[in-house]
C-alpha cells in the first residue's frame, strides 16, 4: 500500500460534490471501479469551462495514474473502466450519448443534472455542430437561459454571495423552474432571492409528493415547451 503524505500546505482547490452523492449514490454504489469513475468524473467536469461539459473515454484512459489504480496492467484497467462507465450510466449518475464521428462510434458522458439532460436532448435532436477540436468534437450552438442575466435584469445586482447562490441553484433545480420563480418574484413585486428560493423549495417539495404547485398549470408548461427555451426542456 502506498502511503499518503497528507495534503500540501497553502491554498488547495476543492472539488464540490453534490449532496445527493452522499445520501443516495454512495450507499448504493457497490463496485469500487464505479465509485472511482464517479468521483473522477465529478472532479474532471468541475475543472472544465463552458455551459455544457462532457467527458470522453480518453479523459479517463489517458490519465496514467488513474488507470493504474483500476488494474494491474493496461488491459485489465481498461476492462474495469469500461465496466465502471457502463454501471455509472445504468445507475443514472452519468448520461451517455454515442455519435458516429470519423467513421467510428464515439461516446460522450454528461453528469445527470438538468443541464446535462438538456445537452443530451439537444444532441439527440441534432442540435449540435463540429467544434473543430479533435478531443472534444461536438459543440452546442444554443445556450441555456443565463440566470445571472435574468437575476440582474429583474431582481438586482450580482454580488459574490448571490453569484455563488445562483450557481448552486443551477445545479439543484431545472433552469425553467428558476426562470419561472424569477418571473413570479417580479409579478409579485417581491424582488429578493429569499422569495425566489422559497418558490423553488416549495415546488421541489410538493413535486416529490406528487402535488401540483399552484400556478404550474398546463398553460404554464406549454409556454416553456413551445417557447424560446423549448430546446432545453425534455417533453
Amino acid at each position: 500500500m502506498t502511503s499518503f503524505k497528507g495534503f500540501p500546505p497553502g491554498k488547495i482547490r476543492f472539488t464540490p460534490i453534490p449532496a445527493p452523492f452522499f445520501t443516495e449514490l454512495l450507499p448504493a454504489i457497490d463496485d469500487l471501479g464505479e465509485l472511482k469513475v464517479t468521483l473522477y468524473a465529478l472532479w474532471q467536469l468541475d475543472r472544465m469551462e463552458g455551459s455544457f461539459r462532457y467527458l470522453c473515454s480518453a479523459d479517463f484512459s489517458e490519465d496514467t495514474e488513474f488507470m493504474q489504480g483500476l488494474g494491474a496492467d493496461r488491459d485489465s484497467a481498461q476492462t474495469v473502466l469500461d465496466n465502471a462507465l457502463e454501471r455509472a450510466v445504468a445507475r443514472g449518475t452519468l448520461l451517455a450519448v454515442t455519435l458516429d464521428l470519423d467513421e467510428r462510434a464515439q461516446s460522450f458522458y454528461f453528469l445527470n443534472t438538468a443541464r446535462g439532460q438538456a445537452a443530451v436532448k439537444a444532441i439527440v435532436d441534432g442540435k449540435w455542430q463540429p467544434s473543430g477540436d479533435a478531443r472534444y468534437p461536438i459543440a452546442l450552438g444554443l445556450e441555456p437561459p443565463n440566470i445571472f442575466r435574468l437575476f440582474e435584469e429583474n431582481i438586482g445586482p450580482i454580488t459574490p454571495l448571490i453569484a455563488d447562490t445562483l450557481r448552486d441553484a443551477e445545479e439543484t433545480y431545472p433552469l425553467a423552474w428558476i426562470e419561472e420563480a424569477i418571473q413570479a418574484a417580479v409579478e409579485q413585486n417581491a424582488r429578493s432571492w429569499k422569495y425566489i428560493e422559497a418558490i423553488l423549495e416549495r415546488r421541489q417539495k410538493e413535486g416529490r409528493h406528487g402535488r401540483q404547485v399552484q400556478g404550474d398549470t398546463q398553460e404554464d408548461r406549454r409556454r416553456y415547451i413551445e417557447g424560446k427555451y423549448s430546446d432545453f426542456i425534455e417533453h
